[in-house]
């Protein structure tokens, strides 16, 4: 179990030893003893944490809300640097599933959650206690794996697909890092703008806009984070220039792109989730048959 060591947080670092049999989910594992006051960085997926352990995180919102134990959080979680983490003797399934696949496994549109941070037992009920149970009692993170898999697997065959249109504007988004040009996306599908604005925005919980940021966002903070320079990665992320960046930067996080650079919720990733480069750019053809579920994270 490889641990991770960013100033004084430290983390041991629990990953599958096999993908997901749902696309567009992705898993790791967590166990800190003394999680001080984590920024929540936004992320283009749905976050659904699964907690077990003795302690509990506590999610405080900038206007004092404040969740503990397993929640349920949309595209975006911690915009504004509004959501900080925190916790003692956490130990938990973190898992980010694609906006895509997200209403299918929750049972809820990710635009319900209305970017709000959700208690997974107001969404799942008894269901909820007992997967927390079962994960308790499991004897390794492998069977925490497959336990949380099996959950995923049986949620997301019961629940509804979006609208292939709307799947292939996402993957189209996530596979251009965010340089895809959102006016064009309704043509390209053979919808009107209305039509594709409001049934992604229905479907995945954010509009096109918005997810193109976000997604060009995400691309840029890694590459910080990755020691990169702000005039390099403004110019090769497709902002105007690096005060371009540095304003969205400060829209998603509240704080600069220095201070991104060294966030412990970004640096982990390496660790949490290799090999997380996005999808290569789907095929239109393959992605619009009728009742086509997506296979795209």
């Amino acid at each position: 179990m490889p641990t991770f060591v960013h100033g004084a947080a430290v983390w041991d670092v629990a990953c599958p030893r096999r993908p997901s049999r749902v696309a567009g989910v992705t898993m790791a594992g967590f166990r800190v003893r003394d999680l001080d006051t984590l920024r929540m960085v936004p992320h283009p997926a749905v976050t659904l944490l699964l907690e077990f352990g003795a302690g509990s995180p506590v999610l405080d919102g900038a206007a004092g809300q404040q969740q503990r134990g397993s929640v349920v959080a949309g595209p975006g979680l911690g915009s504004g640097g509004a959501v900080l983490a925190r916790g003692e003797n956490v130990e938990c399934v973190q898992v980010r599933l694609s906006p895509v696949i997200a209403g299918a496994v929750l049972g809820v549109s990710p635009a319900d959650l209305d970017g709000a941070v959700v208690s997974l037992g107001d969404l799942w009920g008894r269901e909820a206690s007992r997967i927390r149970e079962r994960l308790c009692d499991a004897p390794s993170w492998q069977d925490r794996f497959a336990l949380t898999d099996a959950l995923l697997v049986r949620r997301y065959e019961a629940g509804p697909p979006v609208d292939p249109e709307v799947a292939w504007a996402w993957h189209r988004i996530v596979g251009s890092r965010g340089l895809t040009r959102v006016d064009g996306l309704a043509a390209e599908v053979g919808w009107s703008r209305k039509r594709l604005w409001s049934r992604f925005r229905s479907q995945l919980g954010l509009p096109p806009k918005r997810a193109v940021k976000l997604v060009r966002f995400d691309h840029a903070a890694h590459r910080l984070v990755a020691g990169e320079g702000a005039a390099q990665v403004a110019a090769d992320a497709g902002y105007a220039d690096q005060s371009h960046l540095h304003r969205d930067v400060m829209a998603f996080t509240g704080t600069t792109p220095a201070t991104v650079a060294g966030e412990p919720f970004l640096a982990v990733d390496d660790i949490a989730w290799p090999g997380r480069e996005a999808p290569a750019r789907p095929h239109l053809s393959r992605d619009l048959r009728l009742g086509h579920r997506p296979q795209d994270a």
